[in-house]
């Protein structure tokens, strides 16, 4: 008798740890998806970004070129950045991605953007954006497996996400649209 009674507690022990153990999976299953606050990339100045560093503020994340037909954007992302400080920071990714565009060093990049356009805005290191080498925060963004919201693919220079104070995808945005247009501005109001 007692040794039936040890067999049906090992086996009452058993089939708790199994039903615990699909508990534990289906949570996986609806575990949130990875915030943006998970990423942590290397600045042009070689200082670390991290991004949990700007919980509660909105992110637009802009993959960049110094020598695209789009460059001139820089201007409106640090218009965007000074005029909206309060809600939103801005990043520029250097990217190299798109006809050569983007084929200086990180020190000739920063120069580049400083001289230019005055950019006070956090700019990552040169980073691939789309292919098998891209950059993990990039495969975030545009993958919704991972952002949870949208697939996107980056067709070229001066495409934008934007981030919402909690570390979210909100949407993504062509190369054509403007960091000023009301695409993105009625999100900062």
């Amino acid at each position: 008798m007692k040794k039936l009674f040890i067999l049906l507690l090992s086996a009452g022990a058993f089939l708790k740890s199994c039903t615990n153990q699909k508990n534990e999976i289906s949570q996986d299953k609806n575990t949130p998806m990875k915030s943006i606050y998970k990423y942590k990339v290397e600045g042009l100045d070689g200082k670390e970004i991290n991004f949990a560093d700007f919980k509660g503020k909105k992110i637009l994340i802009v993959n960049t070129a110094s020598e695209c037909g789009f460059t001139p954007q820089y201007a409106d992302l640090e218009i965007v950045s000074e005029q909206y400080k309060d809600k939103l920071v801005v990043v520029g990714f250097p990217a190299n991605n798109f006809g050569g565009q983007e084929p200086g060093s990180n020190a000739e990049i920063g120069a580049f953007c400083e001289k230019n356009f005055g950019v006070t805005f956090p700019m990552a290191a040169k980073v691939s954006v789309k292919g098998d080498d891209a950059a993990p925060i990039f495969k975030y963004l545009t993958q919704k497996e991972l952002n949870g919201v949208k697939n996107t693919s980056i067709l070229w220079n001066f495409t934008k996400f934007l981030v919402d104070e909690n570390g979210k995808l909100i949407d993504s945005f062509v190369s054509t649209t403007k960091p000023s247009s009301e695409a993105i501005t009625k999100y900062l109001k």
